[in-house]
């Protein structure tokens, strides 16, 4: 028998396995634009719940006209890295563009947040330093750290006496970076970047955190957990990406000090070695933060309409993981529940998604709910009451 055959044996006793277990992930089609009211393939038309359109500029006309207009002046794609023959004006601006909006001192893009963290720990730390990591930290950090010789400490989620024990630990190393998710997408928790400022201070370490879930939604204006808790500039590294909020295409970025910005367009792998976005994406870009800077509606918007939701359905009966952010995790422990209501919910014209292992710990399943600015008031309504009805129908409330 071929060495394939027996992986293949293997594999397919694998995916028997998840199967049964009620964990095989089978991707729905969408054939509309993402938007608040979407189309799937089988010509139904539903709600859109489950989307990082928190702002709803996926299908923004003013972003597509950008677009469309730098694929006239600038091209298809950029056929090359950065470093040789691969960064446009507009890369620049973008790059500027997103310094401006945090309040840092320079930036850097990368084809996706999952390459900015994966790219940041190894080129600045090294077996001399310490990593202090969220344990609930998103894949990409936890892949970034894995690439980095640093000594690494991992707190409990959002607890911070066992980050000051972390920290306490990590003293003898040269250099500490506590790094950390700015809202923690399976929960929708907000990290208390106050009391990690704090404790960074006091043990003489630097900050990281992940913006991608917040960018655009937390804080009054949406700049972000810095903004939120009065840290503007204070945190040494921020990333994220241009794939959620800010018009859900594709795109990452670090943002932050001078010198690490510099040092990362000097040895960041990611970076050296992938061509950075195309220039419709860069272009799209710019414009979306040109139209966040002229109005502050759509977070407005998304805030009330967070609020409003989070409200309901508690009022509801429903479990619901305490929320800072636009997500909301409807708790059912219970990963073939979690399933069977994401599919009569979408029965009913909501299209969500049940959030299982080996996304979330076992036995803690849930279905994730994602407001966006672009939901209506009778979205929300309709939403919630099929929630409701579904959630009586399974003994859920």
């Amino acid at each position: 028998m071929s060495t394939y055959k027996n992986f293949q044996n293997f594999l397919q006793e694998e995916l028997a396995n998840i199967q049964s277990a009620g964990l095989y992930k089978n991707e729905r089609i969408i054939t509309s634009p993402q938007s608040a009211e979407i189309r799937v393939s089988t010509g139904q038309n539903v709600l859109n719940f489950c989307a990082n359109n928190y702002l709803g500029l996926s299908d923004n006309q003013e972003l597509i006209d950008a677009a469309k207009q730098a694929l006239d002046t600038h091209g298809y794609g950029m056929s090359s890295v950065r470093f040789i023959c691969g960064t446009q004006d507009i890369h620049k601006e973008l790059e500027a563009a997103i310094t401006k909006f945090f309040g840092t001192e320079d930036s850097i893009l990368y084809a996706a947040c999952f390459d900015a963290n994966g790219g940041v720990f190894e080129p600045l730390l090294n077996e001399q330093d310490a990593i202090i990591s969220d344990s609930l930290n998103h894949a990409s950090i936890i892949d970034g750290v894995r690439l980095c010789k640093a000594v690494r400490y991992r707190y409990a989620n959002a607890d911070m006496a066992d980050l000051e024990k972390q920290l306490q630990l990590a003293q003898s190393q040269r250099f500490r970076l506590i790094v950390t998710d700015g809202v923690f997408s399976m929960d929708g928790n907000v990290a208390p970047l106050d009391k990690i400022y704090e404790l960074a201070q006091k043990y003489n370490a630097m900050i990281m955190i992940d913006e991608s879930h917040s960018a655009g939604v937390v804080g009054k204006t949406g700049r972000g957990t810095t903004e939120l808790f009065n840290l503007r500039g204070k945190a040494e590294i921020i990333t994220g990406t241009l794939g959620k909020a800010f018009g859900g295409a594709i795109g990452g970025f670090t943002t932050g000090k001078k010198e690490i910005i510099d040092m990362l367009r000097q040895r960041s792998r990611p970076y050296l070695f992938s061509n950075s976005i195309p220039p419709a994406i860069a272009a799209a870009g710019i414009k979306m933060f040109e139209l966040i800077e002229r109005t502050n509606e759509l977070q407005d918007t998304l805030h009330s309409n967070t609020a409003y939701f989070v409200e309901k359905l508690t009022a509801a009966g429903f479990d619901i993981k305490p929320t800072q952010s636009a997500i909301c995790a409807v708790m059912l422990y219970d990963a073939k529940l979690s399933q069977d209501m994401a599919s009569k919910l979408l029965d009913e014209g909501i299209y969500v998604t049940g959030f299982y292992y080996p996304v979330v710990p076992k036995e803690q399943a849930r279905i994730r709910v994602q407001i966006s600015a672009a939901h209506k008031k009778e979205h929300l309504d309709k939403c919630i009451a099929a929630f409701t009805k579904i959630g009586k129908e399974l003994g859920i409330i």
